[in-house]
């Protein structure tokens, strides 16, 4: 649940591709994500909302338009900042898991942890595991990342996304490469970080994971159609 206050807001962003034609994007985007809230975006392939998504998490600094993250004006910030924030702030999952897969579940999992650098190896590991206990995977811990399943896989990438305690979760279409019933085990866990006031935004194609988000915006055309029924405070 929302408590009012912004964690990510976008003000008029506007973005180019300009190869191998100059096409434009986006067309002056005003999006907010309220801190508590868990909010998805929604629109026809092609219509920008993953776009946005990149320059939202900072991986995409070709735009134009305002950024702010926690309060944090963060448009033209230097990309060793923006990767700093990356680490600590933003937690992202993408539709394909992009796990190493020589590594073990549980390494996966630490490694952001790790390059953060404000835990020990052991306190990063415990905390790993605490999240792998949440998505149910624990029992693979010790297992190479390609000896899980799809559906495991994915709660794996969840649990990296979570290991830093990031202000925002953002993902990218994160059933679309799942079956209905890990998609309902992937809805049923961001359902339950959401009700611990874990901000989420997922960007997707499923209409009934929309409906399950606090609210769902609407993209066309690469603007902002329907910002969905705004929270209460």
């Amino acid at each position: 649940m929302s408590n009012g206050d912004p964690v990510i807001e976008a003000r008029g962003i506007v973005k180019w591709f300009r190869d191998p034609v100059d096409t434009q994007v986006l067309k002056g985007v005003d999006l907010k994500v309220m801190r508590g809230e868990f909010a998805s975006v929604m629109g026809k392939s092609g219509c920008g909302k993953s776009t946005l998504l990149y320059i939202l998490s900072t991986m995409d600094t070709d735009y134009s338009g305002e950024l702010l993250l926690d309060g944090e004006r963060i448009t033209g910030a230097p990309h060793e900042h923006l990767s700093r924030l990356r680490n600590e702030k933003i937690g992202f999952v993408f539709q394909f898991h992009y796990l190493i897969p020589e590594f073990t579940v549980l390494r996966n999992v630490m490694l952001p942890g790790l390059k953060r650098g404000l835990l020990t190896e052991r306190e990063v590991e415990e905390r790993a595991m605490t999240h792998l206990r949440t998505m149910g995977v624990d029992h693979q811990a010790q297992k190479r990342a390609n000896q899980v399943s799809g559906g495991e896989k994915q709660r794996v990438a969840i649990a990296r996304a979570l290991i830093n305690e990031p202000l925002i979760l953002m993902c990218d279409e994160p059933t679309g490469n799942l079956d209905s019933r890990n998609s309902d085990i992937v809805l049923g866990i961001f359902k339950g970080l959401s009700a611990k006031g874990q901000s989420l935004l997922v960007v997707t194609h499923d209409e009934d994971f929309a409906l399950n988000t606090d609210r769902t915006i609407v993209m066309d055309d690469g603007r902002v159609v329907d910002h969905g029924k705004e929270m209460s405070v």
